[in-house]
């Protein structure tokens, strides 16, 4: 079995006009959520055998504060610069490159292509996810290379606005 968290980076700040987008930080809501959701998949006793994360400091941050909530190294955090601007597909090849010994990944990054990919996947369609929101899904296989929407089961759709 093979279990996939995809997960919206939190909310961002526009503040700083001069940042680029791939260096816009958290809000406060973003900071608030993020633990917030670490919390949450720490209390569903999530334990991921990796975290994958886009190289934008919103979705580092964000993998960083939901990493100290699930007792994971922020340091053994993985940075893949492909999922910054991925599609769908570019996500499914990045998952499928999962070395072989990890069961449970956790993908932190972007929408729309979160939600396409999820939707891609999940058996039963997800509504766009939101900031911090988190889309587990469980595959019967042995393989990251044979995940697919045919042996996949939507576990949970989960988001901060569900504990507000």
């Amino acid at each position: 079995m093979k279990t996939l968290y995809i997960l919206r980076h939190a909310k961002s700040s526009w503040k700083f006009e001069e940042l680029s987008d791939h260096d816009r930080p958290l809000s406060k809501r973003g900071r608030d959520d993020a633990p917030l959701m670490g919390q949450e998949l720490a209390a569903r006793q999530v334990k991921p055998d990796m975290i994958l994360s886009s190289p934008a400091v919103r979705a580092i941050t964000t993998a960083t504060l939901v990493s100290k909530e699930l007792d994971y190294d922020p340091d053994d955090v993985v940075i893949d610069d492909r999922i910054y601007g991925a599609d769908k597909d570019d996500l499914l090849e990045v998952v499928r490159e999962t070395p072989a010994d990890v069961d449970k990944l956790l993908l932190i990054g972007h929408n729309d292509a979160l939600t396409e990919f999820a939707n891609m996947l999940a058996p039963e369609p997800v509504s766009s996810i939101p900031t911090a929101g988190i889309v587990a899904v469980q595959f019967d296989c042995e393989s990251w290379f044979e995940i697919n929407r045919g042996n996949a089961e939507l576990l949970f759709f989960d988001f901060p606005q569900n504990y507000k």
